[in-house]
């Protein structure tokens, strides 16, 4: 079955839980949907993991649009948001409304995604009023990772988990249909997910959120990098795909593959008149 904006909201009333993943392209995308995910995010996260960025700041809009795009193209029955990246949106009202449409428009994808609460209530409310659903996402917001001082659990003081109660109903009011909640305590997420009409999506947010995304190299155990806490290995990938590596390598340069079994044939003859030219 499609998910669509109104199935993913029904989960919600229905207290069934939203399965979300990252993705960067068409093969992992197909995966992904024959896997049943209900959602894939195509997140500015590419920067580390695909892009080798330390953060997510340096992502372009091209960026956004190149992979975004590639994974659209493995998709059915998934339902697909791009992240808006660093100051796509952050500008103006107008450049967020025109980036967000570019980003529809260019990837086909059916949401987008920014970060912030309050302080991008109007650019959340012209997205949406242009027709274009929109995710918030509240709480360690990693486009901000410099003014936090780094990547730091965000509401764990009154003030700050307040805060990110009211930016999650001014997220809601401005038009949002869903909320990302990362790095935040998980009863304060717990709290939010109780309060809003809207399902919202942990990471790093504790088994009280409408659903869950993690990227997708983090939980195959692909990305050595940094391992965050909230991060289970659902699978090693990264140890087998090393081993598979290393034995390519070495069949390679011991001569043992590839072997005739993995060849083409031609005539005899063919190579004999050639042998003669």
């Amino acid at each position: 079955m499609k998910n669509t904006v109104l199935s993913l909201m029904k989960m919600k009333e229905t207290g069934d839980k939203i399965s979300m993943l990252t993705c960067y392209d068409y093969s992992t995308a197909r995966l992904m949907e024959d896997a049943g995910v209900n959602m894939i995010l195509v997140g500015d996260s590419l920067g580390n993991t695909m892009l080798g960025y330390p953060d997510t700041l340096s992502v372009t809009m091209e960026d956004m649009i190149h992979h975004g795009a590639a994974v659209v193209r493995g998709c059915k029955d998934i339902f697909v948001v791009v992240d808006m990246p660093f100051m796509s949106y952050q500008t103006s009202v107008y450049d967020a409304v025109v980036n967000a449409g570019r980003l529809i428009k260019e990837t086909g994808c059916n949401a987008v995604k920014l970060e912030g609460g309050a302080a991008v209530k109007e650019q959340i409310k012209a997205i949406t009023d242009a027709g274009i659903p929109v995710v918030a996402h509240i709480g360690m917001t990693p486009q901000s990772v410099n003014a936090f001082g780094g990547f730091k659990v965000q509401g764990k003081s009154e003030a700050q988990a307040a805060q990110i109660l009211q930016d999650a109903y001014d997220v809601q009011e401005a038009g949002a249909f869903m909320v990302v909640l990362e790095c935040v305590p998980a009863k304060l997420a717990a709290l939010i997910s109780e309060k809003l009409a809207i399902p919202t999506i942990g990471i790093g947010a504790g088994e009280g959120c409408d659903g869950q995304v993690l990227v997708y190299q983090d939980m195959l155990g692909m990305f050595q990098d940094y391992v965050p806490k909230f991060v289970k290995h659902f699978a090693n990938a990264g140890e087998m795909m090393v081993k598979a590596f290393k034995d390519y390598d070495q069949e390679v340069k011991a001569g043992t593959y590839p072997t005739e079994a993995h060849g083409f044939k031609i005539d005899e003859e063919i190579i004999e008149k050639l042998k003669e030219k």
